[in-house]
């Protein structure tokens, strides 16, 4: 009877190892709560509808997402939920990170804990460098911005005053704006610095006005800033048609137009997605986006879709391997065909080379749209590569 006993528990740590091995687990880090909850869900939204069309079985492994609320900026708190991930529900992938103090802190895990961490959202240049387990399937600030500022000074632009959040993401988007306007020979009239979780535009705006420039270029995280942005614009009297208001995706997302309205028609901004791209595979992934969710997929749900896309495709390379040595050099150079256009991970920073769009705020059949009036092709995050040539 002993013997079988022994034999029952054999059998039984032997299936649950096997188990074990036959699992995947990702722990989702992300804004659930608080001013960029909707950041954060829509970020899940994507990576939840990936999984759905694709299953949640990849390369013989079964996927388990575990899911965490950091509540904003919050990076002590967005490090001490992924110790516990690592720690106690023992995850092999970190994911989502919405902002960028979040994913800075959660780096040192990262790297310390051997865990591949793919980073959905937060764009500030520098997260890549904390972990060499890292890599990113949104953008850096650096490639939108510094886009931004060489097609519009080569659009006519000359006069520029800058309004932007006080922190990482912000300081980075006014920088390679700054590089890429004023190298093609424009001028920068006067800045100005915002407080994060600022919600009174005026007087920053009324500043911005009296400068008379030809364009004020704006950066925010997104979250509720965008519409008090737009109020303030127009209760100070800012004549879009005369001063061009120019920014990143964020200013201009879905929900920021519809709070905005007519305020928001010409604002000029720098993307690396929009639902109105018309391509098949855009085509069919708003569809179904619109399906599951009742709303249009952003900047962000992309950025979820293509966490998931990366993260199975990786997989699928590495024949299930799920440790950190694996899948990093699994993912590096690997590109495929998404909703926004061709991606490509760049082996040597671990960063995206995509397109960036230049868009319009247009009225389209009685509905503000974001209407691409450009596309730069190819861009890589100009930091690093500024830095390679040193």
């Amino acid at each position: 009877m002993r013997l079988l006993m022994s034999g029952i528990a054999a059998i039984s740590a032997l299936l649950i190892a096997t188990g074990a091995q036959a699992q995947v687990k990702i722990g989702m880090i992300v804004s659930y709560s608080g001013q960029f909850a909707d950041t954060g869900i829509q970020l899940d939204n994507g990576f939840k509808l990936y999984m759905k069309q694709k299953g949640d079985m990849v390369a013989g492994k079964k996927i388990e997402v575990i899911r965490k609320d950091n509540g904003g900026i919050a990076p002590d708190v967005a490090k001490r939920l992924a110790q516990e991930l690592v720690v106690r529900d023992k995850v092999d992938i970190i994911g989502g990170f919405d902002l960028t103090p979040n994913a800075l802190a959660v780096g040192d895990i990262s790297a310390e804990a051997k865990k591949f961490m793919v980073v959905m959202n937060a764009a500030t240049s520098i997260i890549t460098t904390k972990s060499p387990y890292m890599t990113r399937t949104s953008v850096t600030t650096p490639m939108l911005n510094d886009a931004l500022g060489r097609w519009v000074v080569k659009n006519g632009v000359k006069k520029v005053y800058t309004l932007v959040s006080d922190f990482g993401p912000g300081h980075d988007a006014v920088a390679a704006f700054k590089e890429g306007f004023t190298e093609g020979g424009g001028t920068i009239v006067g800045s100005a610095l915002f407080p994060v979780a600022n919600m009174d535009f005026g007087a920053f705006v009324q500043a911005a006005k009296d400068t008379n420039p030809d364009a004020i270029y704006i950066w925010t995280p997104g979250g509720t800033q965008p519409a008090a942005i737009g109020k303030a614009l127009n209760e100070r009297g800012v004549d879009t048609s005369k001063i061009k208001i120019l920014g990143q995706d964020e200013l201009t997302g879905v929900s920021a137009l519809k709070s905005m309205g007519d305020l928001g028609i010409g604002i000029i901004t720098a993307a690396i997605y929009d639902y109105n791209i018309q391509t098949p595979a855009n085509a069919e992934f708003v569809k179904a986006f619109r399906a599951e969710y009742n709303r249009e997929p952003d900047i962000f749900a992309i950025g979820g879709y293509d966490g998931a896309q990366l993260i199975y495709k990786v997989l699928e390379k590495t024949g299930g391997k799920a440790d950190a040595e694996s899948m990093i050099a699994a993912a590096k150079g690997l590109a495929w065909d998404s909703p926004r256009g061709p991606m490509r991970i760049d082996p040597e920073t671990r960063d995206m080379i995509e397109n960036v769009y230049i868009r319009r705020v247009e009225k389209v059949n009685g509905e503000l749209r974001n209407v691409t009036i450009d596309t730069v092709p190819d861009q890589k995050d100009p930091v690093k590569e500024k830095m390679k040539k040193k």
